[in-house]
């Protein structure tokens, strides 16, 4: 395999890729690089924690360094969550040293007033969710004329989010001579029309299996009533080391998890659609930076976090759709690293574990459930708790206490 110093041409993107610690490209990357950079279209999908954002980043970031300089936007990045076009960004940020390719990221929840003047003064790359470009297009405050490399970044999840009316006005305001690059974990029927719609003859790259995470994840089912649930997560919250990513299947279902892990004395925090753009990169920051041990979280984190060495997904609850629980167990095992990824599942979830295991083709791997658990209803009375009587005052000597009389009462009748 060749050295990301024989793929890429431009000196100073060789040299910042050499500075950040990457020498030799993962699959995904050493097989649709050369093809980008001849200015195919690509469809690839590979599993998650692959390595995907510099499989596209860098083919784009050396055409735009190469390009001459431009008052418009020359490539845009569309994907489906804030946490990943922030990420995105951060990852690109982090190669483009000495090279003036200016940067914008285009997302709800964060003031709009600051993304606006990057783009006035010229952002040549603009990482975008759906629905804040939209707004924007609205409102003719962006110009997609100019873009020249459209990347659909997770685009079945995009799609499976309601978005694909949102994504094709944008790819309609976008040059039709344009290079388009669409990455993702999985593929749908959706993805196959937006593809057959909007790409020339791509260049298809699979790696591995689309249905099925990595192999170095230990994937765990244990067969739990509700009420033990909770007992059963503290339970390998003391019993295993590293972080634990959690899945919930509501916003009030993570809120109430979270609190309940805090007041076991477990670090945690919470992300999902419902918090604030600050209280989400909090959360998130303080998880990625060891200060929570814990992140629950509902599906929104499923492809919007990138966490290296997150040593344990749990699927408290499990997802609403069969393929979301390849998204959620593959945030652990990246990079090649081990991972285990626990579902807590009760009877009534049999039917939705089979269509589970049907997706991946393969078995979960059935554990007993540890004995000894208390119900968590029964945990509030777990510790012993010794009540202390007030000491009765000394009586004098000779003291007789007094005989209680009983003085019926006369009932008066009123005469009619």
């Amino acid at each position: 395999m060749k050295l990301f110093s024989e793929l890429i041409p431009s000196p100073v993107l060789r040299k910042n890729l050499a500075a950040q610690g990457f020498e030799q490209p993962t699959p995904i990357q050493a097989q649709s690089i050369p093809p980008a950079l001849l200015g195919h279209d690509i469809v690839a999908t590979a599993q998650t924690g692959t390595g995907k954002t510099l499989a596209f980043a860098l083919p784009m970031l050396e055409r735009v360094v190469n390009a001459p300089r431009s008052n418009k936007p020359q490539a845009l990045i569309l994907t489906p969550t804030r946490e990943l076009a922030i990420q995105i960004h951060e990852a690109m940020a982090a190669i483009i040293g000495g090279t003036q390719v200016r940067l914008v990221t285009v997302v709800g929840g964060i003031d709009e007033r600051r993304q606006l003047k990057i783009l006035r003064s010229g952002a040549d790359i603009v990482i975008a969710t759906p629905g804040r470009l939209c707004d924007f297009m609205d409102r003719n405050l962006v110009n997609l004329t100019g873009i020249e490399t459209l990347v659909l970044d997770e685009a079945d999840r995009m799609l499976d989010m309601g978005f694909l009316p949102a994504v094709e006005s944008i790819i309609k305001q976008t040059p039709a001579s344009r290079q388009t690059l669409f990455y993702s974990a999985t593929f749908n029927s959706a993805a196959l029309r937006l593809i057959s719609r909007h790409m020339k003859d791509p260049v298809r790259i699979t790696i591995g299996s689309t249905t099925t995470p990595a192999d170095n994840i230990d994937m765990v089912l244990y067969e739990v009533e509700p009420d033990r649930k909770l007992p059963l997560l503290e339970r390998l919250l003391n019993e295993e080391p590293g972080s634990f990513l959690v899945f919930a299947r509501t916003k009030h279902g993570a809120d109430r998890l979270a609190k309940k892990l805090s007041g076991l004395k477990f670090k945690a925090a919470t992300i999902h659609g419902d918090r604030s753009q600050s209280q989400r990169n909090q959360a998130l920051k303080g998880f990625q930076e060891g200060y929570y041990r814990v992140l629950v979280a509902t599906d929104i984190a499923a492809r919007g976090i990138h966490v290296d060495n997150i040593a344990h997904v749990v699927n408290f609850d499990l997802p609403q759709a069969a393929e979301d629980f390849i998204h959620r167990v593959g945030r652990t095992g990246r990079a090649g690293a081990k991972g285990t990824a626990s579902t807590f599942a009760t009877r009534q979830d049999r039917n939705a574990i089979r269509a589970i295991e049907r997706t991946l083709n393969s078995r979960l791997n059935r554990k007993p459930v540890p004995e000894g658990l208390i119900s968590e209803l029964k945990m509030v009375f777990a510790t012993p708790q010794v009540i202390v009587m007030p000491t009765p005052a000394a009586k004098p000597a000779g003291f007789k206490p007094r005989a209680a009389s009983f003085r019926p009462k006369a009932r008066r009748f009123a005469g009619r």
